[in-house]
């Protein structure tokens, strides 16, 4: 039985494809649009799906909707009474909504009576919940999913039992942690969709020395029942309705916060002004009042649901800081958050709620990796390689030290080799060692926002100013955002004081103070790294290459950040060549591939 998978208008448009209840690829639109987080119609992302599984479109047994226009048409109908604008938007998604399957049939190339599949619309919030529980280890867990805003809901928690979710209640609209996040990341001057994630960097170098007043910003529940409400006068959205704009390309959101927020603030920043210490102040005041909502909050949830296990979903799950925090200060002894926790990750779950709730077929698929989305030839990769050195190029044995020898074509300018596994993984881990930086290119594309070592740029952990390096010659981006570090998951417990697994970079641990003189580059400011453990089963390559490294110089770390520069992550071969050549990057590895600039040597 074949189930698509999609999240459509909407951020992080993505497609899934689940076959007999295992996941065969699952990818975001971005990739191949190259426009972040990108919205509309995941065309290519449902294409590359259905290729990847070898399914023709009339094999297509259920589509599954990442939305569902019914959901709580009460409290909709309430608020288009009070916001006309409103109304009108629902009407279009709901227009949209009901001719998907005729857009699936034009990115197919076919009409849709071509394909005989069933459509089926899930609410938002339980398709995060699906997301995460139905691909867990788990065989019951706590669930809760927490966003910005999807089918006029925030916040869903549950329990999930075998092959089922129960709901045990939600927070609809206008009250959401997602949208005072946003709100507040507004303020700070950072506007684009998805900028939170820069706002929990800055919050390291703050003090939360407006602790007071986030307390009136939003409030915990004060009975048992997990929960929040909103100071709705700081923000404005509840008035005007939540102004975003899911067209085909970026995400588009409107101002969320009021002028009252000002008063009792302060100026909001402009963009790209001097970031002073009351923004600092500000942001660590905002995550520390994330804290303080969601951690009693979660032992709330504990309380109801006296599971040990817990399974999270939704944007405000990519929050590290406070993932880190979560087995230490509640009674949830196992966590578990799939890569792609925000609303590309919709897409999986949509379809996983299909087979299991909807359909009622038993579980048997784990998802312990992130490697979902395409993979490409070594013909192709070789095709690649061949523009940047003009007329083509011949592959060389390693020369002098294991390093390339020079090729044909531009050979001034370029050295290639082609090298067995092992001899490519102790060369690059080499490179490294010496500062160099390269460009890591294997296999299949990650599967949500992080690089996890198949489209990674790998430098020294060791060098206390490759931070900067790496901002000036390649990433370009604001000095007070941290890389993370990878490091071999039999070896984290010597590196940082939590050792539970992190193999998608989603938890952000302390790294031990005799350590940290040892790892500068990727130890953030407050002491603290966002890991990636990376096993041998999982990623072999990258774990042989991190091995080899901690061989060369004794530490089992690497820093890893993601092949790309303000774009969204590398997907084809000739997206890295680019990306390696418009950079200052010193190495390519693309599959058993080296390229190094000669005059790096």
């Amino acid at each position: 039985m074949i189930i698509l998978g999609i999240n459509a208008y909407h951020g992080d448009a993505s497609a899934a494809v689940v076959v007999d209840g295992k996941l065969v690829a699952a990818v975001e639109e971005e990739r191949f649009t190259r426009i972040k987080h990108c919205a509309g119609f995941p065309a290519n992302a449902v294409r590359y799906c259905l290729q990847a599984a070898g399914v023709k479109p009339g094999e297509i047994d259920h589509i599954a909707i990442a939305r569902d226009p019914k959901a709580r048409m009460m409290r909709k109908a309430l608020y288009a009474i009070r916001i006309p604008r409103l109304a009108i938007e629902r009407l279009g998604a709901w227009n949209k909504f009901a001719s998907v399957a005729d857009e699936i049939g034009e990115a197919l190339g076919v009409r849709r009576e071509a394909f005989k599949a069933t459509v089926h619309n899930v609410e938002h919030h339980k398709a995060h919940l699906a997301s995460a529980y139905f691909v867990s280890p788990f065989e019951n867990s706590a669930l809760l999913s927490v966003d910005g805003l999807g089918d006029f809901a925030s916040m869903m928690w549950g329990r999930g039992e075998g092959s089922t979710v129960k709901v045990r209640g939600s927070i609809a609209f206008p009250h959401s942690l997602g949208i005072f996040y946003t709100a507040l990341t507004q303020y700070l001057g950072f506007w684009n969709y998805g900028d939170e994630y820069k706002v929990m960097g800055l919050a390291s170098y703050g003090e939360p020395a407006y602790a007071d007043e986030f307390e009136k910003i939003v409030r915990p529940h004060s009975n048992g029942v997990p929960g929040f409400a909103l100071g709705l006068d700081y923000f404005v959205h509840h008035r005007t309705g939540p102004e975003m704009t899911w067209r085909e390309g970026s995400p588009l959101l409107g101002k969320l916060y009021s002028d009252y927020l000002i008063k009792r603030l302060g100026p909001a920043r402009e963009a790209n002004a001097p970031i002073e210490k009351r923004h600092e102040d500000i942001a660590a005041s905002m995550q520390a009042r994330l804290e303080e909502i969601m951690l009693p909050l979660l032992r709330k949830l504990y309380d109801q649901t006296r599971c040990p296990n817990l399974c999270m979903a939704g944007g405000v799950a990519l929050n590290c800081t406070l993932n880190g925090k979560i087995l230490q200060n509640t009674f949830f002894e196992r966590l578990y958050i799939q890569p792609a926790a925000g609303d590309s990750g919709l897409a999986i779950g949509a379809a996983f709620y299909v087979w299991h709730q909807i359909l009622g077929n038993p579980r048997s698929f784990e998802m312990k990796h992130a490697y979902w989305g395409p993979e490409f030839s070594e013909s192709r990769i070789r095709e690649a390689l061949a523009k940047i050195s003009n007329c083509g190029f011949r592959i060389a044995n390693c020369g002098v030290a294991g390093h390339p020898s020079p090729v044909s074509g531009r050979s001034s300018d370029l050295n290639i080799a082609e090298l067995p596994e092992e001899e490519l993984a102790r060369v690059t881990a080499q490179y490294v060692a010496e500062g160099k930086i390269v460009g890591w290119y294997q296999g299949r594309t990650e599967w949500g926002p992080r690089a996890l070592g198949n489209r990674s740029i790998v430098a020294d952990p060791r060098r206390p100013g490759m931070k900067e390096i790496l901002n000036s010659r390649i990433k370009h981006r604001e000095l007070f955002r941290p890389f993370a570090p990878s490091v071999l998951a039999e070896r984290a417990a010597d590196y940082f004081e939590e050792s539970y697994p992190s193999p998608f970079m989603l938890m952000t641990y302390k790294v031990r103070p005799e350590r940290r003189a040892m790892i500068p580059a990727p130890t953030h400011v407050d002491g603290t790294g966002r890991l990636q453990t990376v096993s041998r089963e999982e990623n072999p390559r990258y774990w042989r290459l991190i091995k080899e490294f901690e061989r060369i110089t004794g530490v089992p770390v690497v820093l890893n950040t993601s092949f790309n520069d303000n774009e969204p992550i590398v997907c084809t071969p000739e997206e890295a060549v680019d990306c390696f050549m418009r950079t200052k990057m010193d190495v390519l590895v693309m599959g058993n591939y080296l390229v190094e600039r000669s005059s790096g040597r």
